[in-house]
């Protein structure tokens, strides 16, 4: 009886204690699900890590002698071109070339010829960089026996993603050769792996303080962010569902015949020929988030209907049918048209000063979501700046993951879909340091080479001297006459 009753109480003991574990192991994969939205409006974790694009080390101030002038034409979209202008300006400064000031592609898509002077503050470039690289406006002309005669740029078309051995041969030769070269088209060619931080950092310099919108859009990026956060926090979402990122991505069958025969149109006309079946290039997360899987993510991941949301998009492919279950999630929507109420971007909705707006508002909004990263220079470039501008949030749902729970929501199949979701979005990075790794871009991830510690152990991480301006300053100085001195004026460019 004894030996009976002991054996229960054993039996009875390890039940309790396979219970009890059994329920904090539910209560501990329950609270690894959980989101706190609370957090997500501040920043990210830093690690001790701060943005800084300064020079390291040995950094030479531009000759005063150079091997030429270097000529680029910037194509694509406005942050296409600003990637553009990054490499055009480490590339005259690979081949001591002085740099004319970039020319930006009036492009088929946006009709806008206001070029560099109308989108950027063209002497706050030309100052910020004068550590880096000797910058003109216009190709001055050769006077001779009284007589100026200009100099003619020789054409050429770089290579994609060229290296920079090429720049230093088959450019620097031509550009001796005439006084000038002339790399058009300039889009993504320079390679963006370099194995050097300081050629890097230089990158980080001409797009996160060189490039500055002129002092009107600024002050209408402010002016919005200001109504839209009269109210508290708000999120900026770039909602990439419009004609030509669904016709690249091949994503028809959701949308009337009309519809699809628009989208196939578009794509002949544009892309190259290629066979895309939908159901298999939505099941590998290759197609943009319709409106309504964005609110469902944002509901299932705590955001409620009170939130606010600035949206950066064109014009939304199939209308107002897509918009209707997102608006009826999160009803607070705006774009910059519904908060400009100096009426001047609804004359100029497609053009670059429309573009820029958003740009500012999204890389001041507290959160960013992006709901298509694959060729969208617009929302990398924008997740680099956000990183760089102090490990602000970043929401970026992993599409591939993310795609087999809406098919199976689709299918009827609706229990434990926001489980799914959140526990696909907690394995996502939120905006902090991380490692690069392909194919993510450098635009999109400058980490570390133009972040730095103030206590690290190792010397490449290590924060510059705060006397660093006065150090490139000594440099310039030297070897220029007074009459011609760049530094007056100095505005502080690097941290």
């Amino acid at each position: 009886m004894f030996g009976r009753l002991s054996i229960a109480v054993i039996v009875l003991v390890i039940c309790t204690v396979s219970l009890l574990s059994t329920l904090q192991s539910t209560n501990r994969s329950f609270s690894l699900s959980e989101i706190d939205v609370n957090k997500l409006w501040g920043t990210a974790a830093s690690r001790g890590w701060r943005p800084s694009s300064a020079p390291r080390y040995d950094w030479p101030s531009p000759q005063t002698e150079t091997n030429g002038y270097l000529r680029v034409r910037c194509n694509g979209g406005l942050n296409q071109q600003r990637s553009a202008i990054c490499n055009a300006v480490l590339a005259a400064r690979i081949m001591n070339a002085t740099l004319v000031l970039p020319e930006l592609d009036a492009n088929s898509f946006w009709h806008d010829d206001s070029g560099f002077h109308g989108v950027y503050d063209v002497e706050h470039f030309i100052k910020s960089l004068r550590y880096d690289v000797q910058i003109v406006e216009s190709i001055p002309g050769n006077r001779k026996n009284g007589k100026t005669k200009k100099i003619k740029a020789f054409q050429m078309r770089p290579p994609r993603d060229a290296p920079i051995s090429w720049y230093t041969t088959d450019a620097l030769k031509k550009m001796k050769e005439h006084g000038a070269i002339y790399l058009t088209p300039f889009s993504h060619r320079l390679a963006e792996e370099i194995d050097n931080p300081e050629y890097q950092r230089l990158r980080c310099r001409v797009n996160y303080h060189a490039l500055r919108f002129k002092p009107h859009i600024m002050e209408l990026s402010n002016s919005i962010v200001n109504r839209l956060r009269a109210q508290g926090h708000f999120m900026a979402i770039h909602l990439r569902f419009e004609r030509d990122m669904l016709a690249f991505a091949g994503c028809f069958d959701i949308f009337t015949p009309e519809e699809q025969e628009a989208l196939k149109k578009y794509r002949d006309e544009n892309f190259a020929p290629k066979k895309l079946v939908y159901s298999e290039r939505r099941a590998i997360g290759k197609c943009p988030l319709t409106p309504e899987e964005v609110g469902l993510i944002l509901r299932a991941m705590g955001f409620d209907n009170s939130t606010r949301i600035y949206l950066a998009a064109g014009e939304l492919f199939g209308g107002e049918q897509f918009m209707k279950a997102f608006r009826t999630l999160f009803p607070r929507l705006e774009n910059h048209n519904s908060v400009d109420f100096t009426g001047e971007l609804a004359k100029n909705t497609r053009g670059l000063v429309g573009s820029a707006v958003d740009y500012m508002v999204c890389l001041l909004s507290d959160i960013f979501m992006p709901t298509y990263d694959g060729p969208s220079n617009f929302a990398n470039n924008l997740l680099g700046h956000r990183l760089y501008y102090g490990f602000r949030t970043n929401i970026q749902p992993d599409r591939k993951a993310l795609a087999p729970i809406f098919i199976d929501r689709e299918k009827g199949h609706t229990a434990g879909f926001e489980e799914s979701v959140r526990r696909v979005m907690l394995k996502t990075n939120f905006g902090g340091p991380h490692k690069r790794i392909s194919p993510e871009s450098f635009y999109t991830n400058s980490w570390p080479e133009c972040f730095c510690q103030i206590d690290s152990a190792n010397p490449a991480d290590k924060c510059p001297p705060d006397n660093v301006l006065d150090i490139l300053d000594s440099q310039l100085t030297v070897g220029i006459d007074d009459s011609e001195s760049l530094i007056s004026n100095t505005t502080s460019v690097v941290d």
